[in-house]
């Protein structure tokens, strides 16, 4: 609930600095809603994959590259196969290549910290490199560019005012809203987050749940990266690489610890929407746009903080 309450009084404290600054509207301009809204749509497609990796008691580095690794595959396959298919099921199976090529790295993740028993972080970070480097290969080390209408008109597109973009985002974070507060797999998440040895007497298999666990965080970054490409008409290897610290940002504002156990979508929805606040409204009032980067650290000490003041006071497990 912190989320909401402080992504509403940032768009206010904007609002008023807007009406002082310029005489002029923040929140109430619909070209400044949409925009953030824009923002907002990589890094909470990422943030919903890390919420579930951070619930778990761990952390996947790999989302930004992976996500850059997804939109050079999508504007490859679209390329090649948008002549002999038509551009609707060009968009189609460069979508599906895209998204099941990223579940590899996220195969390798999962494999690396279920069954190596590798530390997320340093599993994660590794193929942060490995991710990163096949990416800017495939690529050729620039933006590849992409000839088909349709998938332009998905990323730019518009119905009833609303962006496609928008809308794809919203139905995706509903059904993995719906996963994890609705179904088994994400209250095994919770119990393997809040305590994995008594999740493991109690007859959860806590090593195949990491393993789907961490493809799962790998095809939403895979996802990201074909909206990247769809808005920008282009793919490009670094697409990811300044969202990776919003993502995390994201799930940590929103109320995630990081010791696990704890945190929702919605709550990742309202993180998300902070950071996008931020980063829009600092250009907005014509402030230097290396401020965000301060910015978000800033509200990510200020998250932790916070979170690790409510486990003491409730009695949870705080590591020294």
């Amino acid at each position: 609930m912190r989320a909401w309450l402080f992504l509403l009084a940032l768009a206010l404290g904007f609002e008023a600095w807007a009406r002082m600054e310029f005489g002029g509207t923040f929140i109430f301009n619909s070209f400044n809603i949409q925009s953030i809204a824009i923002f907002a749509v990589a890094p909470l497609i990422l943030a919903t994959g890390q919420t579930f990796v951070i619930i778990s008691g761990g952390i996947d580095l790999s989302l930004g590259f992976i996500m850059g690794l997804a939109a050079v595959v999508a504007a490859h396959t679209i390329n090649a196969v948008s002549p002999g298919l038509g551009l609707p099921m060009g968009v189609l199976v460069g979508t599906i290549v895209a998204v099941a090529v990223a579940g590899i790295p996220g195969l390798i993740n999962g494999l690396l910290v279920s069954r190596l028993r590798v530390p997320p972080f340093i599993g994660t970070l590794g193929m942060f490199g490995v991710a990163r480097g096949v990416a800017f290969l495939l690529a050729g080390g620039t933006t590849v560019p992409i000839s088909n209408s349709f998938f332009a008109t998905i990323g730019n597109g518009r119905i009833f005012g609303v962006p496609y973009i928008i809308l794809i985002t919203a139905l995706f974070v509903l059904v993995m809203h719906y996963l994890l507060s609705q179904t088994r797999f994400g209250q095994h998440n919770y119990a393997i987050g809040a305590n994995v040895q008594a999740a493991r007497r109690s007859g959860i298999n806590v090593k195949s749940h990491l393993l789907r666990l961490y493809i799962l965080s790998a095809l939403c970054a895979g996802l990201a990266g074909v909206v990247y490409s769809a808005r920008f008409n282009a793919g490009a290897a670094q697409a990811g690489e300044p969202l990776l610290l919003d993502c995390v940002a994201a799930v940590v504002i929103g109320g995630a610890s990081l010791f696990g156990g704890s945190g929702t979508i919605l709550g990742t929805v309202a993180g998300a929407f902070v950071i996008a606040v931020i980063q829009y409204g600092l250009v907005f009032v014509n402030v230097e746009p290396f401020w965000q980067f301060i910015s978000v650290g800033i509200v990510i000490i200020i998250s932790v903080l916070i979170d690790q003041a409510q486990r003491r006071f409730s009695g949870g497990r705080i590591d020294e």
